[in-house]
């Protein structure tokens, strides 16, 4: 049976809650967090509910998803008799093929898996073509696992570097997956390195001014990754069941 409406808010309002109390163990303003829901595994419905209870940063793993997902949301609001339409933004938050890159960047506000220069300069070379520029995250593999995507930790700084001499990039930040398990403290050692990455390449003044998102944490480890500093957080599961 599909989640209502009713438990999608309930469980909305449960992880912002989460998020308050994990952010004030850490000194920090749950505010200062980014719900992105991951509908990947949920009809359009639900979607449409989760926009009308005011979360409308939704991301997607699958660019053949995200597509027509991004035109059924838009359909939908054009049509609706409610004014004014909430702004939704898309986030890309899987693995992406360089031969998907036209097809992603019309629609979505961030792309959290850039993990090398190639897919970078494809970036550039379509955004140049479509007259903008992509809001990018570097995807790093803090944890070593051989079937996780993602530049290794040492490469980091040298691919930051290489991405902001390309004009039609903005880097904003890094983002890292954890180990999938039931526990969340095994998660941590993840989010504190790509943390401490973090911290080092702005003493470093790598990335600019807008390089300042962490996005790390899903549905079974958000609250470890909010107390190691995320600014982002990727949940799917724990909204729609």
């Amino acid at each position: 049976m599909a989640v209502t409406r009713r438990q999608i808010g309930e469980n909305v309002k449960r992880i912002r809650a989460n998020v308050a109390v994990a952010a004030a163990r850490a000194g920090r303003d749950g505010g200062s967090v980014q719900l992105v829901a991951v509908t990947k595994a949920v009809g359009i419905e639900q979607v449409k509910a989760l926009i009308e209870l005011g979360v409308t940063d939704l991301g997607e793993n699958r660019v053949q998803q995200l597509v027509p997902r991004v035109g059924e949301v838009a359909e939908w609001l054009g049509r609706r008799r409610k004014a004014p339409a909430p702004a939704v933004r898309w986030h890309m938050v899987g693995h992406l093929q360089r031969n998907k890159v036209r097809q992603v960047l019309p629609v979505v506000e961030m792309i959290h898996s850039v993990d090398s220069l190639r897919l970078a300069e494809d970036i550039d070379t379509r955004g140049e073509r479509a007259g903008l520029v992509a809001n990018v995250l570097l995807e790093v593999n803090c944890s070593g696992e051989d079937q996780k995507y993602g530049v290794a930790v040492g490469a980091v700084t040298h691919l930051a570097d290489q991405v902001c001499t390309l004009r039609n990039l903005r880097l904003l930040g890094l983002m890292t997956m954890a180990p999938l398990t039931s526990d969340p403290e095994k998660a941590r050692p993840t989010f504190v390195r790509l943390r401490e990455i973090f911290e080092d390449m702005i003493s470093e003044k790598v990335g600019g001014k807008e390089f300042r998102q962490l996005s790390m944490g899903m549905s079974q480890d958000y609250q470890v990754a909010v107390e190691e500093g995320a600014t982002i957080i990727r949940v799917g599961t724990a909204i729609f069941e």
